[in-house]
């Protein structure tokens, strides 16, 4: 049985988070929304709740499930090294509609799919959210829709597809851009757009002084 909490009512908001932060804490899955889509969310560490993550919506390994962050400083743990470009881009874009795939920090302890020392990171700008991440810690994080079906971006969208699969929905009402991340990877000399979105190629380049042409070079490798 899951439940729907409307974030636009403090006292539903406040018992939504307290719902949600239990839930993902104890291995549930939890839908929240995001300034692009609503995403379905599980405890990045809890392996066995990424696979539960993964199965909800009918996906493979092959498809590594995203982290978002709470702040620019929670990357520091998360990452081997972060480059010069990756803070350019982060100071320009975070919170915001931009992901960024990084080596991670060989460290962790995390299981997010057949990533190959990768993780793609994004800061989200929505305070239910931001919220939730900073109580919680970084969440592994995927649209909230069934693979191969249109994204969510409302709450209703999202339980449409999802049903029971889900605990608690966090109702954030409809998503700002309704559009994905805009996803650059940065694990080469040659930073790379993989996914084009919310964020125009143009605006990445003005920050990294490259132009889209070369951005979106499927030989950029």
């Amino acid at each position: 049985m899951s439940t729907v909490y409307d974030c636009a009512d403090q006292d539903s908001r406040a018992a939504g988070l307290n719902a949600a932060r239990s839930a993902l804490k104890s291995g549930r899955l939890a839908v929240i929304p995001t300034d692009t889509l609503y995403g379905i969310a599980a405890d990045a560490f809890d392996s066995q709740a990424v696979a539960a993550l993964l199965a909800a919506k009918r996906r493979g390994r092959d498809m590594p499930v995203p982290v978002l962050v709470g702040s620019w400083n929670t990357i520091d743990g998360l990452v081997f090294s972060v480059r010069p470009q990756a803070r350019e881009l982060i100071r320009a874009f975070w919170p915001g509609a931009l992901s960024l795939v990084v080596q991670q920090a060989p460290s962790l302890a995390w299981d997010l799919g057949d990533a190959r020392g990768t993780v793609m990171l994004r800061m989200p700008l929505h305070p239910v959210a931001l919220e939730l991440l900073r109580e919680v810690g970084p969440l592994a994080v995927s649209s909230a829709n069934v693979s191969g079906q249109p994204p969510a971006t409302t709450v209703d969208e999202a339980k449409a597809q999802l049903g029971d699969l889900v605990s608690v929905y966090l109702d954030g009402g409809k998503a700002d851009h309704g559009l994905a991340s805009t996803i650059v990877d940065l694990t080469s000399d040659v930073p790379r757009i993989l996914r084009e979105g919310a964020i125009p190629a143009e605006k990445i380049g003005e920050v990294l002084g490259l132009t889209p042409e070369e951005l979106l070079a499927q030989d950029a490798r």
